[in-house]
């Protein structure tokens, strides 16, 4: 399986995303620039945290429009996997590859910190090795992480149980307290916290070992089916 990483002007967590996948599974990993318009020879995007292009207008409004972003969303409807984290995310809402929006936290402070999330949806392809409804620590780092969406998608979202994670206690306003949330197919997911972040006991915890290696084992299932038809 090989996984690329995005990284965009002011991204700062794309480091952290390629170590992880480095180090908790061991798998093929590149950088990939903003401007690459071919992603074809990767199974997994992650769309890591950061800033990028310094956040001006809106978070990811200007990412949105970079040419790696025809590819990723190419990359969605061929049903390869993707994943948002924080500033990622944001930029997957600003493109329409998952509803919604990030606003300022509630405190309008930057909140920075461990925080308790419920595994709300085990049958994701990111989270299949957790048990539904399984506390993990998984930090933030954010200044809008406040996920928004009108009551007709809240209701779209609990009904195809496309609400990945919620905050145990909600540090910044989100919306029934949605820490992650999926498109409908389940193969593009976004979230506020840093599942990166928390793949060693020495980051201080290991929960976020489990999306990295739920992904793999999704591959692994997807391409055995397909060897044996």
């Amino acid at each position: 399986m090989k996984f690329a990483v995005l990284v965009f002007p002011g991204s700062n967590c794309d480091i952290d995303c390629y170590k992880a996948v480095e180090e908790t599974l061991g798998e093929p990993v590149d950088y990939v620039w903003h401007t690459a318009t071919d992603l074809s020879a990767y199974d997994c995007i992650l769309v890591p945290g950061g800033f990028s292009y310094g956040d001006y207008l809106r978070c990811g409004a200007i990412s949105r429009f970079a040419p790696v972003m025809a590819e990723v969303a190419k990359a969605a409807e061929q049903g390869k996997y993707v994943l948002g984290i924080c500033n990622g995310f944001q930029i997957l809402t600003e493109a329409g590859l998952l509803p919604g929006t990030l606003r300022r936290n509630m405190s309008l402070k930057f909140r920075c910190h461990d925080t308790k999330l419920r595994v709300e949806n085990n049958e994701n392809p990111f989270t299949s090795h957790y048990a539904k409804g399984e506390v993990i620590t998984i930090p933030i780092a954010h200044g809008e992480g406040n996920y928004y969406c009108d009551e007709a998608t809240l209701e779209q979202l609990k009904r195809n149980n496309q609400i990945i994670f919620r905050y145990v206690q909600n540090p910044n306003g989100s919306v029934d307290d949605i820490a992650g949330i999926s498109n409908e197919r389940g193969n593009v997911v976004g979230m506020m916290p840093h599942p990166e972040r928390a793949v060693s006991d020495l980051l201080g915890s290991t929960d976020g070992k489990k999306m990295f290696t739920s992904i793999l084992k999704a591959w692994r299932d997807r391409h055995e089916s397909a060897s044996v038809r």
